[in-house]
Protein backbone atom coordinates (compact mmCIF):
# COMPACT_ATOMS: atom_id res chain seq x y z
CA UNK A 1 0.00 0.00 0.00
CA UNK A 2 1.16 3.52 -0.81
CA UNK A 3 0.73 5.14 2.61
CA UNK A 4 1.13 8.68 1.34
CA UNK A 5 -1.44 8.15 -1.39
CA UNK A 6 -3.84 6.65 1.16
CA UNK A 7 -3.26 9.66 3.43
CA UNK A 8 -4.09 12.01 0.56
CA UNK A 9 -7.28 10.09 -0.20
CA UNK A 10 -8.31 10.05 3.46
CA UNK A 11 -7.83 13.83 3.77
CA UNK A 12 -9.75 14.40 0.53
CA UNK A 13 -12.67 12.24 1.73
CA UNK A 14 -12.94 14.35 4.89
CA UNK A 15 -12.71 17.61 2.94
CA UNK A 16 -15.27 16.47 0.34
CA UNK A 17 -17.68 14.92 2.84
CA UNK A 18 -18.14 11.64 0.97
CA UNK A 19 -16.31 8.88 -0.86
CA UNK A 20 -18.11 9.72 -4.08
CA UNK A 21 -17.21 13.40 -4.03
CA UNK A 22 -13.57 12.58 -3.21
CA UNK A 23 -13.46 10.04 -6.05
CA UNK A 24 -14.58 12.69 -8.54
CA UNK A 25 -11.87 15.12 -7.43
CA UNK A 26 -9.16 12.45 -7.44
CA UNK A 27 -10.28 10.90 -10.72
CA UNK A 28 -10.72 7.51 -9.04
CA UNK A 29 -13.69 5.22 -8.62
CA UNK A 30 -15.68 5.33 -5.40
CA UNK A 31 -14.68 1.71 -4.77
CA UNK A 32 -10.98 2.61 -5.08
CA UNK A 33 -11.35 5.47 -2.60
CA UNK A 34 -13.23 3.27 -0.13
CA UNK A 35 -10.64 0.51 -0.46
CA UNK A 36 -7.69 2.88 0.15
CA UNK A 37 -9.27 4.28 3.32
CA UNK A 38 -10.03 0.77 4.56
CA UNK A 39 -6.45 -0.36 3.84
CA UNK A 40 -5.13 2.66 5.73
CA UNK A 41 -7.28 1.79 8.74
CA UNK A 42 -6.07 -1.81 8.60
CA UNK A 43 -2.47 -0.61 8.36
CA UNK A 44 -2.96 1.63 11.41
CA UNK A 45 -5.12 -0.86 13.29
CA UNK A 46 -7.45 2.07 14.05
CA UNK A 47 -10.82 3.28 12.81
CA UNK A 48 -10.57 6.73 11.28
CA UNK A 49 -14.14 7.25 10.00
CA UNK A 50 -17.56 6.22 11.19
CA UNK A 51 -19.57 5.51 8.06
CA UNK A 52 -23.31 5.37 7.41
CA UNK A 53 -25.11 5.38 4.12
CA UNK A 54 -25.78 9.10 4.50
CA UNK A 55 -22.79 10.64 6.26
CA UNK A 56 -19.23 10.29 7.50
CA UNK A 57 -17.88 11.28 10.86
CA UNK A 58 -14.29 11.40 12.09
CA UNK A 59 -13.44 9.32 15.10
CA UNK A 60 -11.30 10.86 17.82
CA UNK A 61 -8.30 8.95 16.50
CA UNK A 62 -9.21 9.98 12.96
CA UNK A 63 -9.33 13.65 13.94
CA UNK A 64 -5.84 13.54 15.45
CA UNK A 65 -4.51 11.52 12.53
CA UNK A 66 -6.01 13.97 10.01
CA UNK A 67 -4.15 16.87 11.63
CA UNK A 68 -0.83 15.03 11.37
CA UNK A 69 -1.65 13.95 7.82
CA UNK A 70 -2.14 17.56 6.78
CA UNK A 71 1.21 18.54 8.29
CA UNK A 72 3.01 15.67 6.56
CA UNK A 73 1.33 16.24 3.19
CA UNK A 74 2.13 19.95 3.32
CA UNK A 75 5.77 19.14 4.05
CA UNK A 76 5.85 16.74 1.10
CA UNK A 77 4.33 19.36 -1.20
CA UNK A 78 6.86 21.94 -0.05
CA UNK A 79 9.73 19.48 -0.53
CA UNK A 80 8.51 18.56 -4.00
CA UNK A 81 8.15 22.19 -4.98
CA UNK A 82 11.62 23.01 -3.70
CA UNK A 83 13.22 20.03 -5.42
CA UNK A 84 11.43 20.54 -8.73
CA UNK A 85 12.40 24.22 -8.66
CA UNK A 86 16.05 23.57 -7.78
CA UNK A 87 17.00 23.77 -11.44
CA UNK A 88 15.37 27.20 -11.70
CA UNK A 89 16.32 29.18 -8.59
CA UNK A 90 19.89 29.13 -7.18
CA UNK A 91 19.63 28.62 -3.44
CA UNK A 92 21.05 26.53 -0.60
CA UNK A 93 24.55 25.38 0.29
CA UNK A 94 27.04 24.90 -2.55
CA UNK A 95 29.90 22.58 -1.58
CA UNK A 96 33.06 23.34 -3.56
CA UNK A 97 36.52 21.78 -3.42
CA UNK A 98 39.60 23.22 -5.10
CA UNK A 99 43.34 22.82 -5.06
CA UNK A 100 44.79 25.50 -2.80
CA UNK A 101 46.39 27.91 -5.26
CA UNK A 102 43.41 28.14 -7.56
CA UNK A 103 41.07 28.56 -4.62
CA UNK A 104 42.99 31.32 -2.87
CA UNK A 105 43.99 33.27 -5.96
CA UNK A 106 40.81 33.04 -8.02
CA UNK A 107 37.85 31.16 -6.61
CA UNK A 108 37.61 32.88 -3.22
CA UNK A 109 37.49 36.41 -4.69
CA UNK A 110 35.05 35.29 -7.39
CA UNK A 111 32.86 33.56 -4.79
CA UNK A 112 32.26 36.94 -3.16
CA UNK A 113 31.04 38.39 -6.47
CA UNK A 114 28.90 35.33 -7.20
CA UNK A 115 27.18 35.58 -3.80
CA UNK A 116 26.30 39.20 -4.52
CA UNK A 117 24.47 38.00 -7.63
CA UNK A 118 22.84 35.03 -5.89
CA UNK A 119 22.46 35.89 -2.20
CA UNK A 120 20.43 32.76 -1.42
CA UNK A 121 23.43 30.54 -2.21
CA UNK A 122 25.91 29.85 0.60
CA UNK A 123 29.30 28.58 -0.58
CA UNK A 124 31.15 26.00 1.51
CA UNK A 125 34.67 25.93 0.02
CA UNK A 126 37.37 23.42 0.96
CA UNK A 127 40.97 23.89 -0.22
CA UNK A 128 43.65 21.20 -0.27
CA UNK A 129 46.29 19.68 -2.50
CA UNK A 130 44.42 16.37 -2.58
CA UNK A 131 41.61 15.49 -4.94
CA UNK A 132 38.51 14.20 -3.13
CA UNK A 133 35.99 11.70 -4.42
CA UNK A 134 33.26 14.04 -5.62
CA UNK A 135 30.39 11.67 -4.86
CA UNK A 136 31.63 10.05 -1.65
CA UNK A 137 32.68 13.39 -0.14
CA UNK A 138 29.38 15.04 -1.02
CA UNK A 139 30.91 17.84 -3.12
CA UNK A 140 28.81 19.71 -5.68
CA UNK A 141 31.75 20.92 -7.78
CA UNK A 142 35.44 20.00 -7.70
CA UNK A 143 38.07 22.19 -9.38
CA UNK A 144 41.27 20.59 -10.53
CA UNK A 145 44.23 21.11 -12.84
CA UNK A 146 45.39 18.36 -15.16
CA UNK A 147 47.31 17.71 -18.35
CA UNK A 148 44.43 15.45 -19.29
CA UNK A 149 41.56 13.99 -17.33
CA UNK A 150 41.06 10.26 -16.81
CA UNK A 151 37.93 8.69 -18.24
CA UNK A 152 34.99 9.01 -15.87
CA UNK A 153 31.25 9.61 -15.84
CA UNK A 154 31.72 13.09 -14.39
CA UNK A 155 30.98 16.21 -16.42
CA UNK A 156 34.17 18.22 -17.00
CA UNK A 157 34.03 21.88 -18.01
CA UNK A 158 37.33 23.36 -19.20
CA UNK A 159 37.65 26.85 -17.69
CA UNK A 160 41.05 27.75 -19.09
CA UNK A 161 44.71 26.80 -19.20
CA UNK A 162 47.76 27.94 -17.27
CA UNK A 163 51.45 27.21 -17.00
CA UNK A 164 54.39 27.77 -14.66
CA UNK A 165 57.38 30.11 -14.96
CA UNK A 166 60.78 30.44 -13.29
CA UNK A 167 61.06 33.22 -10.72
CA UNK A 168 63.50 34.70 -8.25
CA UNK A 169 63.75 37.68 -5.95
CA UNK A 170 65.74 40.70 -7.22
CA UNK A 171 67.87 40.48 -4.06
CA UNK A 172 68.79 36.86 -4.82
CA UNK A 173 69.77 37.70 -8.40
CA UNK A 174 71.87 40.64 -7.26
CA UNK A 175 73.86 38.27 -5.06
CA UNK A 176 74.03 35.17 -7.27
CA UNK A 177 73.61 36.53 -10.79
CA UNK A 178 70.95 36.02 -13.45
CA UNK A 179 70.84 32.59 -15.17
CA UNK A 180 70.86 32.92 -18.95
CA UNK A 181 70.93 29.23 -19.94
CA UNK A 182 69.66 25.97 -18.46
CA UNK A 183 73.29 25.06 -17.67
CA UNK A 184 73.49 28.12 -15.44
CA UNK A 185 70.85 26.60 -13.12
CA UNK A 186 73.51 24.22 -11.83
CA UNK A 187 75.11 27.21 -10.09
CA UNK A 188 71.88 28.24 -8.38
CA UNK A 189 69.67 27.08 -5.54
CA UNK A 190 66.56 25.61 -7.17
CA UNK A 191 63.62 25.25 -4.81
CA UNK A 192 61.14 22.37 -4.93
CA UNK A 193 57.43 23.10 -5.28
CA UNK A 194 55.58 19.79 -4.97
CA UNK A 195 52.95 20.18 -7.66
CA UNK A 196 49.76 18.03 -7.41
CA UNK A 197 49.98 17.26 -11.14
CA UNK A 198 53.69 17.27 -12.01
CA UNK A 199 55.42 16.48 -8.73
CA UNK A 200 58.63 18.51 -8.33
CA UNK A 201 60.08 17.91 -11.80
CA UNK A 202 61.68 20.64 -13.90
CA UNK A 203 61.69 19.16 -17.38
CA UNK A 204 62.43 21.63 -20.18
CA UNK A 205 62.09 21.44 -23.92
CA UNK A 206 65.62 22.37 -24.98
CA UNK A 207 65.64 22.74 -28.78
CA UNK A 208 63.23 19.83 -29.18
CA UNK A 209 64.94 17.64 -26.57
CA UNK A 210 63.50 17.05 -23.11
CA UNK A 211 65.96 17.98 -20.42
CA UNK A 212 65.43 17.45 -16.69
CA UNK A 213 67.14 19.69 -14.15
CA UNK A 214 68.26 18.27 -10.81
CA UNK A 215 66.95 20.30 -7.90
CA UNK A 216 68.70 20.98 -4.65
CA UNK A 217 67.58 20.24 -1.10
CA UNK A 218 67.42 23.86 0.11
CA UNK A 219 63.66 24.09 0.49
CA UNK A 220 60.53 22.29 -0.59
CA UNK A 221 56.83 22.97 -0.02
CA UNK A 222 53.52 21.81 -1.50
CA UNK A 223 51.66 25.16 -1.69
CA UNK A 224 52.59 27.72 -4.35
CA UNK A 225 51.84 30.75 -2.17
CA UNK A 226 54.31 29.50 0.47
CA UNK A 227 56.93 28.94 -2.24
CA UNK A 228 56.41 32.50 -3.50
CA UNK A 229 57.08 33.81 0.03
CA UNK A 230 60.23 31.71 0.38
CA UNK A 231 61.56 32.83 -2.99
CA UNK A 232 60.72 36.47 -2.20
CA UNK A 233 62.88 36.11 0.92
CA UNK A 234 65.84 35.30 -1.34
CA UNK A 235 66.06 31.52 -0.87
CA UNK A 236 66.56 30.72 -4.55
CA UNK A 237 64.93 30.20 -7.94
CA UNK A 238 61.48 28.64 -7.98
CA UNK A 239 58.82 27.49 -10.40
CA UNK A 240 55.40 29.07 -9.88
CA UNK A 241 52.01 28.82 -11.64
CA UNK A 242 51.36 32.00 -13.58
CA UNK A 243 48.36 32.92 -11.40
CA UNK A 244 50.64 33.04 -8.32
CA UNK A 245 53.68 34.48 -10.11
CA UNK A 246 51.73 37.39 -11.61
CA UNK A 247 50.74 38.74 -8.20
CA UNK A 248 54.31 38.48 -6.89
CA UNK A 249 55.62 40.27 -10.00
CA UNK A 250 53.17 43.14 -9.59
CA UNK A 251 54.15 43.49 -5.93
CA UNK A 252 57.82 43.70 -6.92
CA UNK A 253 58.71 40.65 -4.84
CA UNK A 254 59.81 38.40 -7.73
CA UNK A 255 60.94 38.69 -11.34
CA UNK A 256 60.92 36.14 -14.13
CA UNK A 257 64.09 34.40 -15.32
CA UNK A 258 64.82 32.20 -18.35
CA UNK A 259 61.75 33.70 -19.97
CA UNK A 260 62.01 31.56 -23.10
CA UNK A 261 60.88 28.59 -21.01
CA UNK A 262 57.51 27.81 -19.50
CA UNK A 263 56.58 24.51 -17.90
CA UNK A 264 53.68 22.47 -16.56
CA UNK A 265 50.98 23.53 -19.00
CA UNK A 266 47.60 22.15 -17.92
CA UNK A 267 43.89 22.75 -18.09
CA UNK A 268 41.72 24.00 -15.25
CA UNK A 269 38.48 22.01 -14.95
CA UNK A 270 35.22 22.15 -13.05
CA UNK A 271 33.90 18.64 -12.36
CA UNK A 272 30.34 17.79 -11.33
CA UNK A 273 28.24 14.62 -11.39
CA UNK A 274 25.70 15.08 -14.18
CA UNK A 275 24.08 17.49 -16.62
CA UNK A 276 20.69 15.88 -16.00
CA UNK A 277 18.47 17.85 -13.58
CA UNK A 278 21.43 20.10 -12.83
CA UNK A 279 20.87 22.15 -9.69
CA UNK A 280 20.62 25.88 -10.44
CA UNK A 281 23.34 26.77 -7.93
CA UNK A 282 25.80 24.44 -9.68
CA UNK A 283 24.79 25.60 -13.15
CA UNK A 284 25.02 29.32 -12.35
CA UNK A 285 28.31 28.91 -10.43
CA UNK A 286 29.99 27.10 -13.33
CA UNK A 287 28.55 29.51 -15.91
CA UNK A 288 29.75 32.46 -13.84
CA UNK A 289 33.27 31.04 -13.66
CA UNK A 290 33.31 30.25 -17.39
CA UNK A 291 32.78 33.97 -17.95
CA UNK A 292 35.23 35.24 -15.32
CA UNK A 293 38.18 32.84 -15.22
CA UNK A 294 39.36 33.14 -18.86
CA UNK A 295 39.71 36.90 -18.39
CA UNK A 296 41.55 36.39 -15.10
CA UNK A 297 43.95 33.99 -16.82
CA UNK A 298 44.46 36.48 -19.65
CA UNK A 299 45.29 39.20 -17.11
CA UNK A 300 47.83 36.94 -15.39
CA UNK A 301 49.39 36.00 -18.71
CA UNK A 302 49.74 39.65 -19.68
CA UNK A 303 51.79 40.19 -16.51
CA UNK A 304 54.11 37.17 -16.75
CA UNK A 305 54.72 37.84 -20.47
CA UNK A 306 55.44 41.53 -19.84
CA UNK A 307 59.19 42.30 -20.14
CA UNK A 308 58.78 44.88 -17.39
CA UNK A 309 58.67 41.96 -14.95
CA UNK A 310 61.64 40.07 -16.39
CA UNK A 311 65.12 40.03 -14.89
Amino acid sequence: MDVFQAMRVFARVVDSGSFTAAAQVLDLSTAQVSRLVSELESHLQARLLQRTTRRLRLTEVGSRYLERCRQILNEIEDANAEASGAHLMPRGRLKVHSITGLGTQLLAPLAARYCELFPEVHIDMTLSQFHPDLIDDGQDVVFTMARELPDSELVAQLLGCNYSVLCAAPSYLEQWGIPHTLDDLAEHRCLRLIDPVFGDSWTFNDNGVERAISLGETFQVNVAEAMAQAAAAGMGICLLPDLVAAKAFQQGKLVRVLVEHRLHERGVYALYPSRRFLDAKVRTWVEFLKEQIPQAFANNRAVVENPAYWA
